[in-house]
Parts: structure tokens; C-alpha cells; sequence
């Protein structure tokens, strides 16, 4: 085998390796994007989430009505002299 023919070799061998290593990173660096939207779109989330909690925590401090009306849906509480009126649950039909 010749000297040039041994040199083309070794540059062919060269670029394909150069090629396979290209790809894999292309392949890496691909997949850290979608790591990285996939994190974006979390912090996204976290924060609207966060924007909701801080207005029910202000709701909580300076709204009044907002007190009440969480203690009559989620602990059952009326004022004095209000009269509360309980209906049965109505029975689940019955198949036929």
C-alpha cells in the first residue's frame, strides 16, 4: 500500500470518526433542549402556582368575606340566628 493511498485512509478513518462523535453529542445536545424546555415549562407552572398561593394568602389576611365564606363551605359554620336547612342525599338509582 502506498503512502498516499495509506494517508487517505487514515484522513477517511479520521472524518468518520469525527462523524460519529459529532452525532452522539448532536444526539446529547438535542436531548438536554428538551430536558431543558421540559424544566422551563416546571417553572412556569411553579410559578402561576405560586401567584395563586400569594393571593390566597393575601385574601386570607385582608379579606373578611373570603374568611367567611371558606368557613361556611369547608367547616359547615353559620352565624347566630341563621337556620340551617339539611336535605337527605338523594338514594343512587336502581338498575333495572
Amino acid at each position: 500500500m502506498s503512502a498516499r493511498r495509506l494517508g487517505v485512509a487514515l484522513v477517511l478513518l479520521l472524518a468518520a470518526g469525527l462523524a460519529v462523535y459529532g452525532a452522539t453529542n448532536a444526539v446529547r445536545v438535542w436531548r438536554m433542549q428538551r430536558a431543558i424546555e421540559a424544566l422551563e415549562q416546571d417553572i412556569a407552572a411553579l410559578r402561576a402556582r405560586q401567584e395563586r398561593l400569594t393571593q390566597t394568602v393575601d385574601r386570607l389576611r385582608n379579606d373578611p368575606a373570603y374568611i367567611e365564606k371558606l368557613a361556611r363551605e369547608e367547616l359547615g359554620m353559620v352565624r347566630e340566628g341563621e337556620t340551617v336547612l339539611k336535605f337527605p342525599s338523594q338514594p343512587p338509582p336502581t338498575g333495572r
